[in-house]
């Protein structure tokens, strides 16, 4: 039975918050329930734990991801509790970090499907009552408890989306088909395509934080000035039929018509057609999600970034036209010229959202003006890597959803899925992924006389970021020497001749210090909660040298660049990598530690108390714990009942110190006695914040 109609992203606006409550509790429920209807596709618990593919996990961790996603979030924002911290750590990330030349092989012990439906459970109820009680108030903006809870639901339907594909990618034996489920099966002869001519545009792209009409992901937000020359589009999607005519032409096999990147991927996966065509003697068939049917060649084709550029490259050799797929701007342009609205609530009919079948449909269903599909049936490939626009802030609760993007290896796609649903049925709606990947995306070319434009989407300019890169690598100010460095050389010192195999630099930040321990230990991890802070330090590791702007007084700035040789850093690149992570909830491979570095860090933590009474695990026996902090305790960081120290205590003072010493007494004795520790960090040209961090060094017993 074909399941009730699914609702859209609810508009943030009215005048009625218990009507909008409901409207959100039912958009929860509808959205949990789909995605568990997903999984009924699967045959036996098995197929939760073989990969569909080795670049990603197996399907048991997307199916826990979700609902641990709501719970981390809400957590973090101090609105519900945890309910399985194991569980929040093991399922906590772990969806875009591996490249297919760079997979990652880490062993996880995955519990039982059984158990991880009941933890859904547990947190379906979780979200149903915070949904019931927290106070709500409209419009709902950016610092709203429930944009958060907009932000699971939305994040929940990205992983319907991208679930799919791996269900599509699975042995067919682990699926089945299901009447929720069913493809379409109306096809015919293929078009021929043509070329439609887009006019020149100028028009504004980005969201207002301020009145924000739907949820949106960071990167939505923000502006950019777009100016479009005249081009042409073609008039539908590429067809099958169309991509046949490369395979047959020997496309893949010619190294001239593909990207060094893309040229590389074909090598390594042996590609000779697209990955969902499967040759069945002289025939062609094609794999939807549950079944193979025999081949649709009006339906489009189906590729990563690297077929569909392939493509247009020999679509300009033999046409002798520039032919190439459209920057995000052109594809804006073409959707303006077309008449398609913003928002999924002014969409016009489209194979979009799940409402027709679940699969692709032919390409001359849905005409959109003088173009085809501009919205839904598959994503459309753009030229353009994702970018931040001008203005462009994290949210402080997802603050990775974006930024490890911008790194030039993640392209941009437009208009939407047959199951893309909430905001990524948005046109407004900016999703990136790594060229190589397959998403239920293909692609239409334009042909234009200019290049597409590829605006840089380098991050340092955030003014946290650079501060932080400039305190770390940067100059000394006011004869205060490097802060990072000389808590390394402090430990290094006090490690003196015992064993230096190994050191975690916990709360890295940029990874100043993570480098400097590396000096002396054969490996150091660094590890901080930011991703933003993790990507300068592996940024730096790989590349070796790095560009940020200073602030030098308003909207004045200074360029700077550094790089890891003239620091004496280039040897310890290689012995150094950095992790995201929880430092009051690290995931168990962290562990046999010679030396842990916590600088500035526990009076910046939730839970302190939790975090000193566990690390121990962490070390080796005989192991050295070095903790600096200035002890500067603040609600907005650890709610007041958490601290360790820092008030009154039977009348008496009692210090932070005091508080380590009882916490750490059980499994750590103090080496000796607490050493102040200078550091200055630059504000503007004229303000810098002078402070003594107090640093005490613990031996594990």
């Amino acid at each position: 039975m074909k399941p009730a109609p699914f609702p859209g992203t609810p508009l943030l606006t009215g005048t009625d918050p218990e009507q909008k409550r409901q409207q959100i509790l039912d958009y929860f429920h509808a959205t949990f329930d789909r995605y568990e209807l997903l999984f009924e596709t699967l045959t036996c618990d098995e197929a939760y734990y073989v990969k569909p593919i080795s670049l990603r996990h197996p399907l048991i961790f997307y199916f826990g991801h979700t609902a641990t996603f709501f719970i981390n979030k809400l957590a973090l924002a101090g609105l519900v509790e945890r309910i399985n911290p194991g569980y929040e750590s093991m399922f906590a990330i772990g969806v875009d970090e591996m490249s297919w030349d760079d997979l990652n092989d880490t062993r996880y012990d995955w519990p039982s499907v059984a158990a991880v439906r009941d933890y859904r459970q547990a947190a379906r109820a979780a979200v149903d009552q915070l949904i019931r009680t927290q106070p709500l108030t409209l419009p709902i903006g950016w610092e709203d408890p429930f944009w958060i809870v907009l932000m699971g639901i939305e994040h929940e339907r990205i992983h319907l989306e991208t679930s799919s594909v791996l269900i599509r990618q699975h042995h067919l034996k682990y699926v089945r088909p299901h009447p929720a489920w069913a493809p379409c099966r109306d096809s015919g002869a293929a078009p021929k395509n043509a070329l439609i001519d887009i006019p020149a545009a100028e028009f504004c792209l980005g969201r207002e934080r301020s009145a924000p009409q739907i949820y949106g992901w960071d990167n939505e937000f923000g502006t950019h000035e777009a100016l479009t020359a005249a081009f042409k589009a073609s008039q539908y999607l590429v067809s099958n039929r169309e991509f046949l005519a490369f395979v047959e032409a020997g496309g893949y096999a010619d190294d001239a018509l593909w990207q060094e990147e893309g040229a590389a991927w074909k090598q390594f996966t042996h590609a000779e057609h697209p990955t969902f065509w499967v040759k069945d003697g002289s025939e062609w068939r094609l794999r939807l999600m549950l079944e193979e049917v025999a081949m649709p060649w009006d339906w489009p084709v189906e590729t990563n970034y690297h077929e569909a550029k392939a493509f247009c490259n020999w679509k300009a050799r033999t046409s002798g036209q520039p032919v190439r797929l459209p920057s995000e701007d052109e594809w804006q342009a073409l959707r303006r010229f077309a008449g398609i609205a913003d928002l999924p609530g002014a969409l016009p009919p489209a194979n979009l959202g799940l409402v027709d079948d679940a699969s692709s449909c032919p390409v001359t269903r849905y005409a959109h003006g003088p173009l085809f599909d501009v919205v839904g049936n598959v994503w459309q490939w753009l030229e353009t890597p994702i970018y931040p626009f001008a203005g462009f802030e994290v949210h402080p609760i997802y603050d990775d959803f974006t930024t490890p993007t911008f790194d030039e290896r993640h392209n941009l796609m437009k208009g939407g899925s047959w199951i893309s649903c909430g905001n990524e049925a948005a046109p407004v709606s900016r999703y990136a992924f790594r060229r190589h990947f397959f998403q239920h995306a293909g692609f239409r070319y334009v042909v234009a006389d200019a290049p597409a434009s590829q605006p840089a989407s380098h991050y340092e300019t955030d003014r946290l970021i650079s501060e932080y890169i400039e305190f770390h690598y940067g100059d000394e100010y006011f004869g205060v020497p490097n802060f990072p460095r000389a808590l390394a050389q402090l430990a290094i010192a006090a490690r003196g001749d015992k064993p230096a195999r190994t050191a975690l630099d916990l709360g890295c930040a940029t990874g100043r210090a993570t480098f400097e321990l590396a000096r002396h230990f054969e490996h150091v991890t660094g590890i901080d909660f930011s991703a933003r802070f993790i990507g300068i330090g592996t940024q730096l590791a790989e590349q070796g040298s790095l560009r940020y702007t200073l602030v030098e007084e308003g909207e004045l700035v200074s360029h700077k660049e550094f790089v890891l040789t003239d620091l004496g850093l280039t040897e310890t690149a290689p012995k150094v990598e950095f992790f995201q992570g929880d430092a009051c909830n690290l995931k168990p491979i962290f562990t046999g530690y010679d030396l842990v570095l916590a600088a500035n860090l526990i009076d910046r933590l939730y839970d302190p108390a939790l975090f000193l009474a566990s690390i121990h695990q962490r070390l080796n026996p005989g192991g050295l714990l070095v903790i600096a902090s200035p002890y500067t305790w603040l609600e907005e960081h650890t709610k007041r009942e958490a601290w360790i120290g820092g008030f009154k205590k039977d009348g008496e003072n009692f210090t932070t110190l005091d508080g380590l010493k009882a916490l750490l007494a059980p499994h750590f004795h103090l080496l000796r006695e607490p050493q102040a520790v200078p550091f200055v960090i630059r504000e503007t040209k004229r303000k810098f914040q002078h402070t003594l961090s107090e640093v005490t060094l613990w031996e594990r017993r």
